[in-house]
Formats: C-alpha cells, structure tokens, sequence
C-alpha cells in the first residue's frame, strides 16, 4: 500500500522540484556550456526495479573523451578528466538534479537504493540476497547517509537490505533529511583512488554515482 502513496509522493515532488529548481538548472546548463565543450546532459545505463534498465540523467561533469563505463578509481589520473564546472558540480550534488525527471516519469523513486551500473554484477548479485533489487532505485537512500562512497559493496547491499525490510514513510523522511546533512558536510564522497575503503568504492563509470 504504501509503494503506491510513495509513487504519488514522488509525482508531487518531483514536479515541484522541476518547477522551482527550473532558473538553477538553466544557471548550471549555461556554466557546463560555457566550462567545457560537450552535451549538456550525460546519460549512462543503469539497473531500475526487477532489473530493469532506464537510462540515468545527470549533468555532464567530466571530458567528452572520458572512457566509457569504467569506474573512476580505475581511470589512471581521474582528475584530469573531471571538468572545472565538474568538481563544483560533484562538491555539491548538484550534478543530480536531472535525475528528477527519472523520478517524475517513473524510472526512480526519491528514495530507494543507488541504481547500479548496468555492468555492476557484484553489486547486483549481493543485492538480489536482500531484494534490494525490487524496489525502485532511488536519488537517495539509507546507503547514501551512511557512508556514500565510502561503503564495500556487501554492507551497501546490505544496507539498501535494512531500508527494502523497514520501507515506510519515516524510512523515507529519515534518509531524506539525513542525505541533506550529508551533501552539506561532504561526508563520504571519493573522487578516484584508494585507500582502506576506496578500494571497494561503488563503480563511477565515468560519471559520479
């Protein structure tokens, strides 16, 4: 029952936020035009409810010559491909904000575990033992307020388990303020390398999760 006031919530939302959010978006699409050559848009297949696949939209943030599907840590010097709009962007999440027409349309949900990549096995293949692959993925969730980067891919999978078994409006309110406070100090976010726990930081594919 309530998935399907969640669905509505979203609509609501995510509508609104399109409305409101609508002089930041043309702000940032005229800076990433101005910073770099390039879509404005970067749009990279990833893995929805039951599996399915939808094209993720976010704004560009890094080279147009970025390898493609590849993580970040993985690149050799991931700094040199990342734009100067790009690490503003990334700094403060707003790179995202494209994600909420995948919202109103259907593909996310606001809350609900990050979609994976399209080619993250193991990150899906934990998920599939805690049904964290049946729910819509979401612009945020119990993962993201945890650790965001930082996380192995078996306690993010277990992690987006915890939010699958407590699904409720007040999991929702919680991990949406808690990601507020999250973006505001930074926490948790990777930019390429590694380290204790980069080394199972979640794939970037050439754009930030």
């Amino acid at each position: 029952m309530y998935l399907k006031i969640k669905r509505l919530i979203d609509i609501i939302l995510s509508l609104i936020g399109l409305i409101v959010l609508s002089p930041i978006f043309l702000i940032v699409i005229v800076a990433i035009k101005l910073d770099s050559k390039g879509p404005v848009l970067f749009k990279q297949k990833r893995v929805g409810i039951h599996k399915s696949h939808f094209n993720i939209l976010k704004f560009r943030t890094m080279r147009i010559d970025t390898p493609k599907d590849t993580p970040t840590h993985l690149l050799e010097n991931p700094q040199q491909y990342i734009t100067k709009m790009g690490k503003f962007l990334r700094k403060t999440s707003l790179d995202e904000l494209p994600q909420i027409w995948n919202i109103f349309v259907g593909h996310m949900s606001i809350i609900g575990p990050r979609p994976a990549l399209w080619n993250q096995y193991d990150l899906i293949t934990e998920r599939d033992k805690y049904g964290a692959n049946e729910v819509p993925p979401g612009l945020t969730g119990w993962a993201q307020m945890n650790g965001r980067d930082e996380l192995p891919i078996e306690i993010k999978a277990k992690l987006d388990g915890e939010y699958v078994e407590k699904i409720s409006f007040w999991m929702d309110f919680k991990c949406f303020l808690g990601t507020i406070v999250s973006v505001v100090k930074s926490d948790g976010v990777v930019e390429g390398g590694k380290g204790a726990k980069r080394e199972n930081a979640k794939f970037k594919g050439g754009e930030s999760l």
